[in-house]
């Protein structure tokens, strides 16, 4: 008897050692069980082997009766929970007007959360969000809000994938190195989420084409490593009266922060009123980055914009938030307008 308590402990270790999922190898400690009951049954009393095994088959008998009743249990838990969460979605009017039920069912986990609801996810879908950079930032943000069911998603940038890219731009795939990033990206979310727009635009950003192209979107996030693109977005999103989620990476160290003077909080200018020296502000490619970093800030990126757009919870207005991930700390600053900010003093805020 101990010695196939024994077995069943050894084959689940074995299968946990090599990576087996955890369903084979109940499967295998269930052939163990039959192979046990077989013997019992086949075998006549006495017999050395049965002796070994516990001599009658009925603790055996006992052992799966337990088993069958504990699993049907769970098997019915599960089932109960799928059907309430079910009904929770399809009772939802605003997500059964808009979705299919391949819809309902991929933002189920969304649409049963209080704060976004079925008027929530709609929100999403009827979106339209610029991200602008599909490199360390932008790579997680796309994927996350195409995830979402954002439904329309512009994404601008004029760089190929390079190897160099791999580590933490992880939209993007060792085949998709010479590609240009935005193609290469655009394919990712496709294949994640059929249910969503995406524009690619190969090309810079640049001042001549920066409003044409952010009138055409309700939210920017800002993925860019060099304040000349930085300031353009800025003034162009201020003169829009389009809210601007902003991040930046150097090293260990992230931050981001939502720029928006049309509903009281500051813009970029107003915290950083001239270009830094390089010398302070160096980028990746010179100092370096730990390859999960992207993938947190951009992921708070995310969040912040399917806050934005669902109205949830509290936002970073107002608010730079830095994360410091080689000592796990995270702190605030709170922004403010400066008064005579060249690019947002003239701006009133929108009360609506």
């Amino acid at each position: 008897m101990l010695l196939v308590f024994a077995l069943a402990i050894a084959l689940w270790s074995l299968g946990a050692l090599i990576k087996i999922p955890n369903r084979n190898r109940w499967m295998m400690i269930g052939t163990l069980y039959f192979l046990v009951l077989a013997v019992h049954f086949i075998l006549p009393k006495g017999h050395q082997l049965r002796m070994l095994l516990g001599e009658t088959e009925d603790f055996w008998l006992i052992v799966g009766g337990f088993a069958l009743l504990i699993f049907s249990y769970l098997l019915i838990l599960r089932q109960l929970r799928s059907r309430a969460n079910a009904k929770e979605v399809h009772a939802n009017p605003a997500a059964q007007e808009s979705f299919t039920d391949t819809e309902l069912n991929r933002y189920a986990r969304h649409i049963v959360l209080r704060e976004i609801g079925g008027h929530g996810q709609k929100a999403l879908k009827n979106a339209r969000v610029l991200v602008i950079g599909a490199g360390g930032l932008g790579a997680p943000v796309l994927q996350y809000l195409s995830a979402a069911g954002v439904g329309t998603i512009g994404v601008i940038d004029d760089d190929v994938v390079d190897g160099t890219n791999l580590h933490r731009q992880v939209i993007h795939q060792d085949k998709d190195i010479g590609i240009p990033k935005v193609f290469s990206a655009k394919a990712a979310m496709e294949a994640q989420n059929p249910f969503v727009a995406v524009q690619s635009y190969n090309r810079r950003l640049t001042a001549n084409i920066a409003d044409d192209l952010i009138k055409e979107y309700d939210l920017v996030l800002d993925g860019t490593d060099n304040f000349e693109t930085r300031y353009i977005i800025n003034a162009i999103t201020v003169a829009r009266g389009v809210p601007l989620i902003s991040g930046a990476l150097s090293q260990w160290e992230g931050q981001l922060s939502i720029f928006d003077p049309a509903r009281g909080a500051p813009c970029y200018r107003c915290i950083f009123p001239k270009v830094p020296e390089s010398e302070v502000a160096p980028n990746c490619a010179a100092t370096g980055v730990v390859g999960p970093l992207p993938g947190i800030i951009g992921a708070m990126m995310a969040v912040e914009a399917i806050k934005v757009i669902t109205g949830s919870g509290a936002t970073l207005r107002g608010e730079l938030l830095i994360h410091d991930a080689l000592y796990g700390e995270n702190r605030k600053i709170v922004l403010k307008r400066r008064a005579n900010c060249e690019t947002c003093a003239h701006v009133t805020i929108n009360s609506a």
